[in-house]
């Protein structure tokens, strides 16, 4: 059964102090019959009291507050994990069968919140699309296996074109983006043809060179095979998810799973670094970057004050006086 140690280093710098930090920390690992947590150490600056919540997905939330001014906010999460491959889905149902099951639970609570692709403009053009690569004569795992694929091959992997906020209608039509947008524009399609579908924060530990998503947190998509339950699929990588992949959180989408996200008084001026190091028990090969080194590095501004126009005016009308 492989093994990983996992470091997930996150630093705010702020240009100025701020105060009254508070946070949501989801990046606990979630235990299952195929994920074991050894042992996890979370450590915070100025060491604030960490509280604990399971949310309405089945998350293990942290919340914590940092009400002193401060200048840097460093979370650092090391985590050793056991993980068991799959047992893949034997598939012995009729296609109509399957599909029939599907249909039989789109009002139960437990996949509703899985099902709904969202009201979209592009409904009727990516129906069209998907017309001419799925087919209702197949089962659903053999459609979703299908759509996975078709996202791998049709959107670019680029850094940098895109933001969590993009919608599905973006990432649509730019054709690029990273493993959020693979994600976000899998769940779409899952879902509009009837499959119900997750969203997946969490890492992926690579075996090999050139998986895309190594050294930062990854996502990918949870599908709903009928007879058999949820099975990864990260379209990022065109696999299915198996021992190399550990999860941290499930959602709907990427908001129900933001690995760190908080809110605080001060300037909005900083730069956010993130990076994750994996040891699988193979040494760092020469020329490997250190762990200590971000892969991914954000620099806000401090957003421009908009323009009273009301104030711009009674101001104007003060001096004429």
């Amino acid at each position: 059964m492989p093994s990983y140690k996992i470091k997930h280093l996150t630093r705010y710098a702020y240009a100025a102090p701020v105060i009254d930090c508070a946070n949501q920390l989801m990046i606990y690992p979630l235990e299952d019959d195929r994920l074991e947590v050894k042992n996890q150490t979370v450590t915070i600056s100025l060491n604030p009291e960490t509280a604990f919540f399971t949310d309405y997905f089945g998350n293990q939330v942290g919340v914590f507050t940092l009400i002193k001014p401060h200048t840097e906010l460093v979370i650092e999460s090391n985590v050793d994990v056991v993980t068991t491959p799959i047992q893949f889905p034997m598939d012995e149902e009729t296609a109509e069968q399957q599909w029939q099951h599907l249909t039989s639970i789109r009002h139960d609570v437990a996949f509703m919140d899985f099902l709904d692709p969202h009201t979209s403009a592009l409904h009727e053009e990516i129906r069209a699309v998907l017309a001419g690569i799925i087919s209702g004569d197949d089962k659903p795992l053999k459609n979703a296996l299908v759509l996975s694929e078709y996202v791998n091959a049709t959107l670019a992997y680029e850094q940098g074109v895109t933001s969590v906020e993009t919608p599905t209608e973006e990432i649509w039509r730019l054709k690029a983006g990273v493993c959020q947008d693979f994600a976000h524009l899998l769940l779409f399609m899952l879902r509009l043809i009837g499959i119900p579908a997750r969203y997946v924060s969490g890492y992926v530990c690579p075996k090999e060179e050139g998986v895309r998503g190594a050294g930062a947190t990854h996502a990918w998509v949870e599908a709903y095979i009928p007879f058999y339950g949820w099975l990864g699929l990260d379209p990022t990588n065109n696999t299915i998810v198996n021992d190399g992949h550990v999860r941290m959180a499930i959602g709907r989408n990427f908001a129900d799973c933001t690995p760190i996200k908080g809110t605080y008084k001060g300037t909005g001026a900083h730069t956010l670094t993130v990076s994750v190091h994996i040891e699988n028990g193979t040494p760092r090969k020469a020329g490997q970057a250190s762990e200590d080194e971000p892969v991914y590095v954000r620099e806000a501004q401090e957003p421009v004050a908009p323009v009273n126009s009301y104030r711009k005016y009674v101001t104007w009308a003060q001096q004429q006086q």
